[in-house]
């Protein structure tokens, strides 16, 4: 048997940590959690799941698709899909795309968070 029990977080580098957490939090509802000074954010969604935003390099970002080799994107599931539209377009968030069927069942539909990385929220 494994002695792998889940995932702890996903983590994010960005331009600037400080603001990334605070549009986790106003925007997707995260909480903040602990701060580190180098400077690192570690933020708990209503389920509990962690993130931690970390402060980016001088390596230029790659331009990629959905389908670009390595991670992809980060989906959060939501209760009401309609809901979850509605306030996110009303925080301004920059929409990718149209909402499409979700693989394996589902509503699933895609935006860009600040820093440009892909965010989907998902309804099953």
């Amino acid at each position: 048997m494994s002695q792998i029990t889940g995932i702890d977080h996903p983590a994010i580098a960005v331009a600037d940590v400080d603001a990334y957490a605070d549009w986790c939090c106003s925007v997707l509802g995260f909480e903040r959690v602990f701060r580190h000074d180098k400077p690192v954010w570690i933020l708990r969604s209503a389920d509990g799941t962690l993130i931690e935003i970390m402060p980016q390099d001088d390596t230029a970002r790659p331009d990629r698709t959905t389908w670009t080799p390595g991670w992809s994107h980060l989906a959060m599931r939501v209760a009401d899909f309609d809901a979850a539209v509605t306030e996110l377009s009303a925080h301004g968030v920059q929409w990718t795309g149209e909402e499409v069927a979700a693989i394996g069942g589902g509503r699933v539909r895609s935006f860009a968070d600040p820093e440009h990385n892909m965010w989907q929220i998902v309804a099953r």
